[in-house]
Order: C-alpha cells, then sequence, then structure tokens
C-alpha cells in the first residue's frame, strides 16, 4: 500500500490572514479530495521573526528547521506569494535560500500568486518558474494567480479563478503520479543499458 502523498504549502504572505496563505489552502483542500494526503501549511508571516538575521541555516532556531525539513521531505510543493514590487515577497526568497539546492529535484511544485491586479499575473512565469528552475524543481504547466477582487473575506469567490485552480490541480496529478511511481532510471543505468 502507498503512503499518503506528504503535501508541504508555503505561503510568503506576510500577515494573518493572508491572501496567499487562503489561496494555497484552497489548493491543498483540492488535493486532498483526489488524493490520500499529509498536508501541511507554512507561513512565512508567522516565521518571519526566527529568520530575521540568520545568514545561515546552522543559525536557525529548530521549529524553522523542521518547516525546512518538511518542504524538502515534501512530495508535492504548493506555493503562494503575494506579488511585492513586481515580485515574491523577500521574506519568501529568504526563505528558500536556506533549502538546499539538490533538495528539490524533480519535485513537483504548483505555483500560485495574489496581487491588487491582473498585471502582476506574469510573476508567475518571470519570477516564480526560474526560482523553482535553478532548484530542477519539477514546475506544474498551470500556475494559479488571483487577486484582491476574487476573494471575499479571505475565500475564493470568483468562479474564473476557482475553475483555473480545480484545472491546475486535475492538470497536476497525473504528473506527480508519475514522480512518485516512475522514477526515471538513475544516468548510469541508462548509460550501461
Amino acid at each position: 500500500m502507498t503512503r499518503p502523498l506528504r503535501v508541504v504549502a508555503v505561503s510568503g504572505g506576510l500577515q494573518r490572514p493572508s491572501k496567499a496563505a487562503a489561496l494555497a489552502e484552497h489548493l491543498l483542500d483540492l488535493i486532498a479530495k483526489d488524493v490520500p494526503c499529509e498536508r501541511r501549511l507554512v507561513e512565512l508571516g508567522q516565521l518571519a521573526p526566527q529568520l530575521a538575521g540568520a545568514v545561515w541555516r546552522s543559525q536557525l532556531p529548530d521549529t524553522v528547521e523542521r518547516e525546512l525539513a518538511m518542504v524538502e521531505q515534501a512530495d508535492l510543493l504548493v506555493v503562494t506569494t503575494p506579488v511585492y514590487r513586481g515580485s515574491y515577497t523577500g521574506l519568501f526568497k529568504h526563505f528558500f535560500d536556506f533549502i538546499h539546492q539538490d533538495a528539490l529535484i524533480d519535485k513537483p511544485v504548483l505555483l500560485a500568486a495574489t496581487g491588487g491586479s491582473e498585471r502582476h499575473a506574469l510573476v508567475i512565469d518571470h519570477q516564480l518558474r526560474p526560482l523553482f528552475s535553478f532548484f530542477q524543481a519539477r514546475t506544474l504547466p498551470l500556475g494559479v494567480y488571483a487577486t484582491d477582487k476574487d476573494f471575499l473575506d479571505y475565500r475564493l469567490r470568483d468562479e474564473a479563478v476557482v475553475e483555473r485552480t480545480r484545472l491546475a490541480v486535475q492538470r497536476a496529478l497525473p504528473l506527480i503520479a508519475l514522480t512518485r511511481h516512475g522514477s526515471p532510471a538513475p544516468v548510469k543505468e541508462v548509460v550501461a543499458a
């Protein structure tokens, strides 16, 4: 029997409640409807005081180290961030600066962002995809972008965005299954064959 999928969502929102965290929770709920999973939400705004001033991972408290380890050991990452000055938040980048550069190789990552208007929608392709390409992660085909007007009381209310989240998860599931069950042969075996 296969163990439940370990799904970790990282929200770059700086406050609570946060639209980025609400979007992450929504995506976690959709994934949990289709796949048995253990889910975890890491809210970076809550970790900010513990991240401040740390330059090396060894300087971080155990609480942050546990969250970093959860991200590194996840089967699937869901990352959400509010757009701040045309990109992800500095805290979001600071957190991922502590992730080991090989820890996310081939890990599926569902990208999502929130912003004040549609003009920031390209943050997914111009900022988030390159960051996770550095880690050699497998960014999933559809990202989700939501604006302030798409939420009511920190819940998605715009049906087009809700449908986009459903489609993003639906298109991600076969790729996640391939990653879990059909890992490619190691390079040495391919060369020897």
